[in-house]
C-alpha cells in the first residue's frame, strides 16, 4: 500500500511539474532565463552524459517561442537571439533544426530584426555550418533561414561577408547529376523572361539553387572575382545546362499562368534571374573569345601588301570605298579567319536551313547605353529583360524593298507597329515564318551577332583595336535570289562588308554631304537620298565569297542579290557587316575635351587655386567656355568629327611610326585651329540661350565624368549635374563680360601654347580601357547566354 501511495504522489508531483513548467511559458519574457538554464545544463551534458530533461525544455521553450513569432501576439525577445548560435551547434537535430527556424522567422518580423539577425556573426556562421551537415532535415532548415535572412538587402550583404555563396555553390554541386526536367508558370501573366521555374529535382536542392542565384546577383564585380574559379566554373556550367531546358520552354511558349504538375517544385528562380547569374559569372571569363593576330585581320581586310593599312588609312578611311578581293580559292583558306563560321553554317542548299536552329538559339540583346561603365548597375536595370526571346526590329528584320517604289515592307507588319510601344518577341512559331518569307524575297536580318557567336566576336575585337576604338558591331544579312533587302540608306557609321556566301551587286552613290555624320545624329533622310544621287555618278561592286566592301560613313548605299545565269541553281547571298561606330569621346573632338581636361588638371595641380573668388571663378568658366568652343569648331570642321586613332598606338611610342606621326599631326592641326578661333561671344551667346530654356548645353560632353578617377576632386565643372554650379556662376560673369572674355582668351592661349600630343595620351587611353572593358563584360554576359552550336 505505501508503495502505491509513492508511485501516486509521485505522478502528482510530475503532472504538477509540467504544469507550472508550461504557465510559466505562456509568457515570452520568462522563456530567456529558462532557456538559458536549459541550454548550460545541455551544453555540459554534451560533453558529458545526455540530459533528456533539458533537451525537452529547451525544445518546448523554442516550440512556445516559435508559436509566438507565427501568432504576432507578444514582442519577440531580442535576448533570445544571444542562445541561438549554442543552440544550433547542438547535436540534436530537433533543437538545431528549430533554432534555425526561429532564427529565419526572426529575420522576417521586421528591417530592423533582420538587419540583427544579418550583423550577428555567430549566429550567420551558425547557419553557414548547418548548411552542411549531414542531416538532411538540418540542412534543410539552415538553408531555409538563410533564405529568410536574404529577403534584404543587408542580409545578403552579410551571406557574402562571411561565405555563404561559396557554401550554397559547393552544395549544390554535391546533388547526384541527373536528367533536369523544368517547366515554367507565369502566374502574373508578364514577360516571360519574369516566369518562375518548376523543377522536377529534389526540394532541398533547388532551395540551394535559389540561395545561391539570389547572393550571386547581389555581387559586384570584385565580389564576383574572389568566387574560387573551379567553384565558379563548375557551377556556371551546371546553369548554363539548366538554362537550355528554360531556354527551349520559353521558346515554346510553355508558360502555365498556374502551376498545374504537382510532380514538379515551383521555385522562386525566375528566367530572368537565371539569366543574370550566369551573365554575372560570365563577364570576366577570357576564354570565351580567342584573341586574333592582328596580321590576319589586317590581311583580311586590306590585303597582303606591307602596306595595306597604311595605304587604306590615308587613301580611304572615312573618305572613300574600297574593295579587297580575295586572291584565289574559296573563302575556307586557312588564312581565312571568317572560315570556321562560314563552314559551321553548311550553307549548300537553295533555301538554308541554318535559320531556324540560330534563331532558336537566340536571345535578345539588351541594349546598353554607350556610356555605361558600369556593368552591375545595367544589369540591375534591365534585370526584368534579361534571358527574354529575341524581340523584332531589336534583334531582327525580316523585310524586302518592293519595285519600283523602292519602299521597304516588313513581313511581320504587326510587329512594327509605330503606335505600339510594347516590345514584341519571337517565339517557336514566328521563327519558323522566317523561312516562309525567305521564299517569298525577304532579308532576314540579324543585328548584333558579336555577341552571338564567338568567331564573329574575335573578328569585331581585333577590327576595334586596330582602329583604337571600344568595340565594333556586327550584324548578318540573309537575302535569297533576285531580291533586295534594305531600301537606299545611309549609315552613320563606317562598316566593311564581308561576303561570306554567294554574290551581291552593291551600289554605292556620292555622299551628298562633305560633312561626316555623327553617331545617332539626325540627318536629313531625303538629302542624303535624292535625285541627285544619280546612277551616272554611282560605283557598283559586284561581290563574291571572299570580298571585302569599306562603306564610309554618310555615302548611300543599296545591295541586290541577281541571278546571272551562271548556274542552274539560284543562290541567295550571306554576308556579314563590321560596323565601326565612333563615339563622342574617340572622335578628335573628344580628344580635344580630354586634352583641356589634363591640361587644366595639371594647370591645378601646380598652381592651385587662386586666392581671389573672383579670379577662380573666371579661370573655371572659362574652362568650361572653351570645352563648348571645341564643340561649337567640331559641328562646322570635318577634322573633329574624324575617328582619332590614339587608342591603337602601341607604347612605348615609336616616334618614326607612321600613325603616330599621321595622329600627331592632326592633333597639332585642331589645336591650330582652336587657337584663331575668336568665338567668345557667340559660345557666350548659347549659353545664354540654352539657360533660358532650361536646356543642358553640355550634354554632348556628359562622359567627361568618366575622367576622373573615384578619389579625384579636381575643381572643375560637375559633368554629372548639367547646369548645376555652372548656371549659378553664369550670372555673376555676364555681370564681369569684358573680365570674362579676357580670362577665356589668356586660357585658351595658354592651352593652345602648352599642351603637348604625348601628355594627353594616356589620359586618353585609360578612358578608352574604362569603355572597353564594360563592352568587354557585356560581350562575355551574352555570349554565355546563347546556346549555340555555330561559333
Amino acid at each position: 500500500m505505501e508503495m502505491e501511495e509513492q508511485q501516486k504522489n509521485s505522478k502528482k508531483r510530475t503532472r504538477k511539474r509540467k504544469t507550472t513548467s508550461l504557465l510559466s511559458l505562456n509568457n515570452t519574457t520568462t522563456i530567456f532565463p529558462l532557456l538559458l538554464a536549459a541550454a548550460t545544463q545541455l551544453s555540459d551534458s554534451q560533453k558529458n552524459t545526455p540530459n533528456n530533461s533539458s533537451e525537452i525544455l529547451v525544445k518546448k521553450c523554442l516550440t512556445k517561442l516559435h508559436q509566438s513569432i507565427l501568432s504576432n501576439n507578444q514582442t519577440f525577445p531580442i535576448s533570445v537571439l544571444s542562445l541561438l548560435p549554442i543552440l544550433m551547434s547542438s547535436k540534436c537535430a530537433g533543437i538545431a533544426c528549430r533554432s534555425a527556424e526561429i532564427v529565419g522567422l526572426a529575420s522576417l518580423v521586421s528591417l530592423e530584426m533582420n538587419e540583427l539577425v544579418a550583423l550577428d556573426e555567430g549566429m550567420v556562421k551558425g547557419l553557414i555550418f548547418m548548411l552542411g551537415s549531414g542531416k538532411r532535415k538540418v540542412s534543410v532548415a539552415a538553408c531555409n533561414a538563410l533564405l529568410d535572412l536574404s529577403s534584404t538587402l543587408i542580409g545578403r550583404r552579410s551571406l557574402l561577408e562571411f561565405s555563404a555563396l561559396e557554401w550554397f555553390i559547393f552544395g549544390f554541386l554535391q546533388v547526384p547529376a541527373s536528367s533536369i526536367v523544368v517547366s515554367l508558370c507565369n502566374e502574373d501573366e508578364r514577360s516571360v523572361a519574369c516566369a518562375r521555374i518548376a523543377f522536377k529535382e529534389d526540394g532541398h536542392a533547388v532551395s540551394i539553387l535559389h540561395a545561391a542565384i539570389t547572393l550571386i546577383n547581389t555581387c559586384n564585380v570584385e565580389q564576383l572575382e574572389k568566387i574560387p574559379w573551379k567553384l565558379s566554373e563548375k557551377f556556371l556550367v551546371s546553369l548554363k545546362t539548366l538554362w537550355e531546358k528554360v531556354h527551349d520552354q520559353m521558346l515554346l511558349g510553355n508558360a502555365w499562368s498556374s502551376h498545374r504538375d504537382r510532380d514538379l517544385n515551383l521555385s522562386n528562380v525566375t528566367v530572368n534571374s537565371l539569366a543574370e547569374s550566369i551573365f554575372r559569372l560570365s563577364i570576366n571569363v577570357s576564354e570565351f573569345v580567342i584573341p586574333l593576330p592582328s596580321v590576319l585581320v589586317d590581311r583580311m581586310i586590306f590585303g597582303w601588301s606591307d602596306l595595306g593599312f597604311e595605304n587604306f588609312m590615308l587613301h580611304h578611311w572615312e573618305s572613300s570605298p574600297s574593295l579587297v578581293r580575295r586572291l584565289s580559292g574559296s573563302l575556307t583558306e586557312e588564312n581565312d579567319i571568317l572560315s570556321s563560321f562560314a563552314e559551321s553554317l553548311n550553307c549548300k542548299e537553295s533555301c538554308p536551313t541554318f535559320v531556324e536552329s540560330i534563331l532558336q538559339s537566340f536571345i535578345s540583346c539588351v541594349p546598353i547605353a554607350s556610356d555605361e561603365l558600369n556593368i552591375i548597375s545595367f544589369l540591375e536595370e534591365v534585370r526584368s529583360e534579361l534571358g527574354c526571346p529575341i524581340i523584332y526590329e531589336q534583334d531582327i528584320r525580316v523585310l524586302r524593298t518592293e519595285q519600283p517604289s523602292k519602299k521597304e515592307v516588313h513581313f511581320f507588319q504587326k510587329k512594327v507597329d509605330p503606335c505600339c510601344f510594347k516590345k514584341l518577341a519571337f517565339n517557336n512559331v514566328d521563327i519558323m515564318k522566317c523561312e516562309e518569307a525567305f521564299k517569298e524575297g525577304y532579308t532576314i536580318a540579324l543585328r548584333g551577332v558579336e555577341f552571338r557567336f564567338a568567331s564573329i566576336a574575335a573578328v569585331a575585337d581585333a577590327l576595334a583595336s586596330l582602329f583604337g576604338q571600344p568595340s565594333v558591331g556586327a550584324n548578318i544579312y540573309l537575302t535569297p535570289p533576285n531580291s533586295q533587302g534594305l531600301a537606299r540608306h545611309c549609315d552613320d557609321h563606317c562598316v566593311f562588308v564581308c561576303q561570306l556566301f554567294g554574290t551581291k551587286q552593291w551600289t554605292i552613290y556620292p555622299r551628298p554631304n562633305l560633312q561626316l555624320p555623327r553617331l545617332y545624329d539626325p540627318f536629313d533622310r531625303e538629302h542624303c537620298l535624292g535625285e541627285q544621287n544619280s546612277l551616272a555618278e554611282c560605283r557598283k561592286f559586284q561581290l563574291r565569297e571572299g570580298d571585302i566592301l569599306y562603306i564610309p560613313r554618310g555615302f548611300p548605299h543599296e545591295a541586290c542579290t541577281h541571278d546571272d545565269g551562271s548556274s542552274d541553281l539560284a543562290r541567295f547571298s550571306l554576308h556579314v557587316t563590321f560596323g565601326v561606330e565612333v563615339e563622342p569621346p574617340f572622335e578628335w573632338e573628344g580628344f580635344a575635351h580630354v586634352a583641356l581636361h589634363r591640361w587644366y588638371k595639371t594647370q591645378t595641380q601646380l598652381h592651385g587655386a587662386s586666392d581671389e573668388p573672383l579670379s577662380g571663378t573666371l579661370d573655371l568658366m572659362s574652362v568650361t567656355l572653351l570645352h563648348l568652343m571645341i564643340e561649337l569648331i567640331g559641328a562646322s570642321d570635318s577634322t573633329l568629327r574624324k575617328a582619332s586613332l590614339v587608342g591603337a598606338l602601341v607604347l612605348p611610342l615609336e616616334i618614326n611610326d607612321w600613325l603616330y606621326l599621321n595622329q600627331k599631326t592632326t592633333f597639332n592641326h585642331i589645336i591650330d585651329q582652336i587657337n584663331k578661333a575668336s568665338m567668345f561671344l557667340e559660345v557666350f551667346r548659347s549659353v545664354e540661350v540654352a539657360i533660358g530654356k532650361n536646356e543642358d548645353p553640355f550634354h554632348r560632353m556628359r562622359w567627361l565624368r568618366l575622367l576622373y578617377q573615384e578619389t579625384e576632386t579636381i575643381q572643375e565643372h560637375d559633368w554629372n549635374v548639367p547646369l548645376g554650379e555652372f548656371q549659378n556662376l553664369f550670372p555673376s560673369c555676364a555681370q564681369h563680360k569684358d573680365m570674362t572674355e579676357a580670362a577665356f582668351m589668356q586660357v585658351k592661349s595658354k592651352f593652345c601654347d602648352e599642351v603637348l600630343f604625348e601628355d594627353v595620351i594616356d589620359s586618353y587611353k585609360l578612358l578608352l580601357e574604362k569603355y572597353k572593358k564594360a563592352r568587354k563584360q557585356y560581350m562575355n554576359g551574352m555570349l554565355s547566354l546563347h546556346c549555340s552550336g555555330f561559333r
